[in-house]
C-alpha cells in the first residue's frame, strides 16, 4: 500500500453520454478515507475481500475496478475502466484523478 497524494477524481460513463460524477475525498463513517460523490451521498469506500469499490446506504456495493483485483489496490482507488451495476442498469466508467499534491 502506498500513501495517497490524490484528493479529487472523476467518473465518466463510457456509453457515448459522457455523463460525469466528481468524488472528493473525505473521511466516511468508518474514520477511513473515502470518497464522496458531490451531487449526492455515494461513496467510493475500501471494503475488506473487495477492495476499493462503489456503494451507497440504500444499494449497498454497486461498481468495482475491472482490471484492478483487490490485492493489487493501493491506499486510493485505481484509475482506469469500473463496472457499475444497480437493477437491470449496467455501465462502465473511467476513474481519472483531477489533481494531486
Amino acid at each position: 500500500m502506498t500513501s495517497n497524494p490524490y484528493q479529487t477524481f472523476e467518473l465518466r460513463r463510457l456509453n457515448g453520454d459522457e455523463v460525469t460524477y466528481i468524488f472528493d475525498r473525505m473521511p466516511y463513517a468508518n474514520g477511513a478515507d473515502g470518497y464522496k460523490r458531490r451531487d449526492q451521498d455515494l461513496w467510493i469506500v475500501y471494503m475488506d475481500g473487495w477492495g476499493w469499490v462503489a456503494w451507497g446506504e440504500a444499494y449497498g456495493i454497486t461498481g468495482r475496478p475491472w482490471y484492478v483485483p483487490p490485492e493489487q489496490q493501493a491506499d486510493f482507488p485505481p484509475e482506469g475502466e469500473w463496472v457499475s451495476k444497480k437493477g437491470p442498469k449496467s455501465y462502465v466508467y473511467q476513474l481519472t484523478y483531477l489533481n494531486n499534491l
